[in-house]
C-alpha cells in the first residue's frame, strides 16, 4: 500500500512479484497476472517481474544448488525472485544486501512463506558468500545460460544454426518503444517536431514509424488521446505496406483483417489507404478493443466476432480483394516484450498452433478473389509457423503464388532478410511474412 504518496516498500513489491511468478508457473499469462496487481504497485512489480523472467533459468539453477529439495511453491517463487535479481550485481536494480534484507522481510510478512523465512535468509546469505563459484557451476546448464526452456533452445538450433544465440540474447534485451504515426492526422516529420518540443528524441523507422530513444508512458506522448500515434513495433508495421505493395491505387479495395484484435493492423490498413475493412476476431471482448482503438484514431471498420475459419457463419459470398491473416502463434518473436512466453509455451504447442494456422489459411483462401492477395504473418521465429507452413500451403494449392516478401524477420536486427524500405526497421521484433496471390486461371 502507498503511504503519504511514497512508493510501496521494496519488501511488498518483492512479495507481489513472487506472486506473479507463482501465477505464471501455474499457467497464467504474465499480462493477466499483472492486471491483478493493485495499481499503486503495478509499474514497480512489472519492472521487477520482467527482470526476474529474463533471468529465471539462472535463478532456478542456482536455487537447485542452494536447496536441492524444492521448497513449497510460494517460498520457491520468492527465493527464485531474489536470486534472479541478485545474480548479476552490476545490473541489479537494488543493492544486493538491501535485496536480501527486503526478501527476508517479505518472507516474514507472508503467511504462506513465514515458516521458511530463516531458510530463505540462509540460502541468500550463502549465495552472497559463494556467488562466483555457484554461478560458475550453472554455466554448464543451457537453461541457466540462455534463460529459455531446453526444447526452445534446441528448436532454434535446428531452425537457425547460425543465429540461435543472437535470437536468445535479443530475447533478454529490453524492446524499444516504437510508434506508428497516423498520417491522416499528422505527418511523421511534424510529429517528430512535436516530440522534440517536449524533449523526446526519436529516429525514423519503417514507412510511418518512430523509435523513441527512451520509453515513456503513452499518455505522455503528444496527441496520443487525439489519435496522432499508436504503439506498434516496426516489424508489425510492415503488414499494410506489404499487402498493398506494387498496387498503383488501393482506394476502394475490400479488405479482410482476420484475427484482428486488438486492432493495430486494422487501423494501419485504414491509415495507409482508402479501403473498406472488415475486422474479424473470435473474442467479443477483444472486438471491443478494436472499436476503442479505431475510435481514438478517428477510423471506422466493420467489426465481427466470429471464428475466421468458420467462413459460412460470417462471409456474405462477395470475395475480398485482399486478406490479412495475422495468425495465432507461439509469439516466440515477441519474447522480449512478454518474457513469460518462454516459460509458458510447451513444445507440443507448436504443432497444435501450426494446425490452427493451416486451418485458417485453407478457410480464408476461399474468400480471396482471383487476382487478389493474402498476406500471412505470425510473430514467431519458428519455421514451423513461418516458411514451413507456407511451403506446405503452396504444395497443396496450385493457384497460389508467393510474391516477393521478407520471410523471417528475427528480433533485435539479426535478420536473415530485410524488405526494401526507405528507412531501416531499427530494433524490431521477430516476425514472418508471406504475400500470396491467387491465380486468375
Amino acid at each position: 500500500m502507498m503511504t503519504n504518496g511514497l512508493a510501496p516498500p521494496l519488501w511488498r513489491q518483492l512479495q507481489v512479484t513472487a506472486g506473479v511468478l507463482q501465477a505464471i508457473r501455474q499457467g497464467q499469462s504474465g499480462t493477466a497476472a499483472l492486471e491483478d496487481v493493485p495499481t499503486p504497485l503495478r509499474s514497480g512489480v512489472q519492472a521487477l517481474s520482467f527482470a526476474v523472467l529474463r533471468s529465471l533459468g539462472r535463478a532456478q539453477a542456482l536455487r537447485k544448488l542452494l536447496a536441492p529439495r524444492t521448497p513449497p511453491a510460494a517460498a520457491d517463487a520468492l527465493l527464485c525472485t531474489a536470486l534472479a535479481l541478485l545474480w548479476q550485481p552490476d545490473e541489479a536494480l537494488y543493492d544486493t544486501h538491501t535485496l536480501v534484507n527486503q526478501t527476508v522481510e517479505s518472507a516474514k510478512k507472508t503467511v504462506a512463506i513465514k515458516p521458511q523465512a530463516s531458510f530463505i535468509n540462509a540460502c541468500l546469505r550463502r549465495f552472497l558468500r559463494e556467488r562466483d563459484a555457484l554461478v560458475a557451476q550453472t554455466e554448464y546448464d543451457n537453461t541457466a545460460r540462455w534463460n529459455h526452456a531446453p526444447w526452445w533452445i534446441a528448436q532454434l538450433q535446428v531452425d537457425w544454426p547460425d543465429r540461435w544465440q543472437a535470437i536468445l540474447a535479443a530475447n533478454d534485451a529490453q524492446a524499444p518503444l516504437t510508434l506508428r504515426v497516423n498520417t491522416r492526422r499528422i505527418s511523421r516529420l511534424a510529429y517528430l517536431d512535436e516530440l522534440k518540443a517536449v524533449g523526446m528524441a526519436a529516429t525514423l523507422v519503417a514507412d510511418s514509424g518512430l523509435e523513441l530513444a527512451s520509453a515513456v508512458v503513452v499518455q505522455q506522448l503528444p496527441g496520443f488521446s487525439e489519435g496522432w500515434v499508436s504503439v506498434q513495433d516496426a516489424a508489425a508495421q510492415l503488414a499494410a505496406p506489404l499487402l498493398f505493395a506494387g498496387q498503383v491505387d488501393a482506394a476502394g479495395l475490400r479488405v479482410l483483417d482476420a484475427c484482428a484484435a486488438p486492432g493495430g493492423k486494422t487501423a494501419h490498413l485504414l491509415e495507409f489507404a482508402d479501403v473498406s475493412v472488415t475486422a474479424l476476431d473470435i473474442d467479443p471482448v477483444r472486438c471491443e478493443r478494436i472499436h476503442q482503438n479505431l475510435q481514438r484514431l478517428g477510423l471506422a471498420a466493420e467489426v465481427l466476432a466470429f471464428d475466421a475459419a468458420d467462413v459460412s457463419r460470417w462471409w456474405d459470398g462477395v470475395p475480398f480483394d485482399a486478406v490479412l491473416l495475422d495468425a495465432p502463434c507461439s509469439a516466440s518473436g515477441i519474447v522480449r516484450r512478454h518474457p513469460d512466453i518462454r516459460w509458458l509455451r510447451r513444445q507440443t504447442d507448436i504443432a497444435q498452433l501450426a494446425g490452427i494456422q493451416a486451418r485458417l489459411l485453407a478457410a480464408l483462401w476461399q474468400v480471396v478473389k482471383p487476382g487478389g492477395r493474402l498476406l500471412y504473418c505470425t510473430c514467431s521465429v519458428f519455421k514451423a509457423e513461418g516458411s514451413a507452413q507456407i511451403n506446405a500451403f503452396l504444395a497443396r494449392n496450385t493457384l497460389a503464388k508467393l510474391l516477393t516478401s521478407p520471410g523471417h524477420l528475427l528480433p533485435g536486427g539479426c535478420d536473415q532478410a530485410l524488405p526494401s524500405t526507405d528507412n531501416p526497421l531499427g530494433d524490431h521484433d521477430g516476425f514472418y511474412y508471406a504475400l500470396l496471390e491467387k491465380s486468375t486461371a
